[in-house]
């Protein structure tokens, strides 16, 4: 990997849980942040505020957060919506909250209930409070691209929002391919346009491999000045609220596309049995390439996985 490619946030424990069908208990979801994290993962999500009736997957979510080291908790992220979940949060003991909200007023509302403008107007009062509890915070954008009820997003908007002053503040600002339909031109331009006309902040590319693009589109966002990428175990995940939403980008696709210093063989070799194990019990299918060809009996490449081993 060239220092130049974004990060790893790996989204399995948020994003890529929130559309399973089983629920993991909140043990293994510590176990599964911890060996991420002592394998050399530099980010995760480990949940979301959403309302538990509406994403029961993340009903568990400030247990997670309790069992975590606040030195553990640096590296962590958690989904928010609103400023009282914000302060919910903050007083679990999270320090990094994505505030999401959707460019489409259409999404926005079936995922959060309220337009995309309520959201910007909510949005001072959330940057306060993670201000004052010691944190940061991320402007989320889904829906950068498409969104699932009213189609093509015209950009502007997506720059009219991050542009906006009442998202000053936010260290971050999130641009989320929801549905997978963009394409690598499309994003490398987005970022490329956020990165050069909007407040300088650390940018964060969300993708999903609906259409084949998740490796493509992460890449061309980086090259475009994008400082990290998105990846869930096996490309599991996607919005329950968006019709047509499939896998995140593979977190190990992204990975051996990269190789960053800290993932070895050895390391491949973990994240591939962490994700089988991860799928078998959630009884959901494996969409990453690369855990398939580390599975292949090429047995003269140091990237196969052996059982034997």
């Amino acid at each position: 990997m060239t220092d130049a490619f974004a990060l790893l946030r790996d989204v399995t424990l948020r994003d890529g849980l929130q559309l399973t069908g089983k629920a993991l208990s909140t043990e293994r979801k510590v176990e599964i942040a911890r060996t991420l994290l002592g394998l050399g993962v530099p980010a995760l999500e480990i949940g979301s505020m959403a309302r538990p009736d509406l994403v029961p997957p993340m009903a568990d979510t400030l247990e997670v957060v309790a069992a975590l080291t606040p030195e553990e908790l640096r590296r962590c992220w958690v989904w928010v919506a609103t400023p009282r979940q914000v302060e919910r949060a903050a007083a679990a003991g999270v320090r990094n909250f994505q505030y999401c909200l959707s460019v489409s007023d259409a999404h926005n509302r079936a995922n959060i209930g309220r337009t995309a403008e309520d959201s910007v107007a909510a949005m001072p009062d959330a940057i306060r409070i993670a201000h004052e509890a010691g944190g940061e915070i991320q402007l989320c954008l889904a829906t950068a691209f498409t969104c699932p009820f009213e189609g093509a997003v015209d950009p502007e908007r997506v720059l009219a929002i991050a542009a906006d002053p009442r998202t000053d503040g936010a260290a971050d600002i999130v641009l989320a391919d929801t549905l997978g339909q963009a394409h690598p031109t499309q994003v490398g331009a987005l970022v490329e346009a956020v990165r050069t006309r909007t407040p300088r902040r650390r940018i964060v590319f969300h993708g999903h491999d609906t259409w084949g693009m998740g490796v493509a589109n992460s890449l061309a966002a980086s090259a475009a000045g994008a400082d990290m990428v998105d990846g869930s175990l096996g490309g599991l995940g996607g919005c329950p609220f968006a019709p047509g939403a499939s896998g995140n980008t593979a977190s190990e696709d992204l990975l051996f596309a990269t190789r960053p210093d800290w993932f070895t063989p050895a390391a491949l070799a973990t994240l591939v049995r962490l994700s089988e194990s991860l799928l078998t019990e959630l009884g959901e299918p494996n969409r990453s390439r690369t855990v398939e060809g580390a599975r292949s009996e090429a047995k003269a490449f140091d990237w196969v996985v052996s059982d034997q081993a």
